[in-house]
């Protein structure tokens, strides 16, 4: 396997990125980016990575331009996804460190993007490998999403902020071994087994209090999503209420913890780019 990534300057590359939509996802057409879109985010100053191996293209990244709140010029990071047989392998994070290297020989300082807070494996790589950090809570974004990853649940999604050139990101990308081990922080939702013999939320959840606190999830969202599709509507309602209250307290998401078979997020009380505990 002989990997390489580069930006994409051809209608062939974006036809093919095209491809890859359908293949990652299972879109239908209606969803599918289209080439020529594509080709003028990638000429017109967008960030459009095609992932080959040998020629095989595997995966891609898209991002745009954007603006900050404060009207800064930040890349939103819209899509990056990898063929499942690669999904293991690496690609992924390969993909978002050449995303951040362009980025950066560009000027920028800010990548956002979003993603299930359900999807602990995502999560893992954002938060643990990556480094990016989460208070913003997004509720039913897309609308009713139709592809097979995302019928039949509200399309709920954190956003997120990668500070690519902050001490917070470089101490991850050169940390060599991710945190599995869950420390002694207050867990605000215990969970209990269910009938199924999956998690299930809690009914209530602790109050913002603690500086640092751990949020628990499910540990196989996908797995539990073909089971005991009712109880991932639980899991959706139940964390939203959380995340909502604890952002609007002043808290933000700085890492995912893995325990045996469970996942945490890790929330800090007025965290800053620039902190790292």
């Amino acid at each position: 396997m002989t990997i390489s990534i580069r930006p994409v300057t051809t209608i062939e590359e974006c036809q093919a990125i095209e491809q890859l939509n359908i293949q990652i996802w299972g879109t239908v057409d209606r969803d599918v980016n289209p080439s020529h879109i594509l080709l003028i985010i990638a000429k017109e100053g967008g960030l459009v990575l095609l992932a080959l191996d040998d020629e095989q293209p595997i995966g891609f990244s898209l991002g745009l331009l954007g603006l900050t709140e404060q009207n800064r010029l930040k890349i939103v990071s819209h899509m990056t996804g990898v063929l499942p047989q690669y999904q293991s392998s690496g690609v992924g994070y390969q993909l978002k460190l050449a995303q951040r290297q362009a980025a950066l020989a560009r000027g920028f300082d800010l990548i956002t993007w979003t993603f299930d807070p359900l999807q602990g494996r995502n999560a893992y790589l954002n938060l643990n490998k990556l480094g990016v950090v989460c208070n913003t809570y997004l509720r039913h974004l897309y609308g009713d999403m139709p592809d097979a990853l995302n019928r039949g649940m509200p399309s709920d999604r954190f956003r997120v902020d990668w500070w690519i050139a902050s001490p917070h990101v470089a101490a991850r990308l050169i940390r060599q071994t991710g945190a599995s081990e869950t420390p002694a922080y207050p867990l605000i939702n215990p969970s209990t087994l269910s009938e199924h013999g999956f998690l299930a939320p809690p009914p209530t959840f602790d109050p913002p209090d603690s500086p640092l606190c751990l949020v628990q999830i499910p540990p196989d969202f996908p797995s539990l999503r073909a089971a005991a599709p009712d109880l991932t509507v639980r899991w959706r309602l139940h964390t939203r209420e959380i995340f909502e209250a604890y952002f609007t307290a002043g808290y933000t998401i700085v890492d995912l913890r893995r325990g045996e078979n469970r996942n945490f997020y890790l929330l800090q009380k007025d965290w800053q780019p620039e902190k790292d505990k």
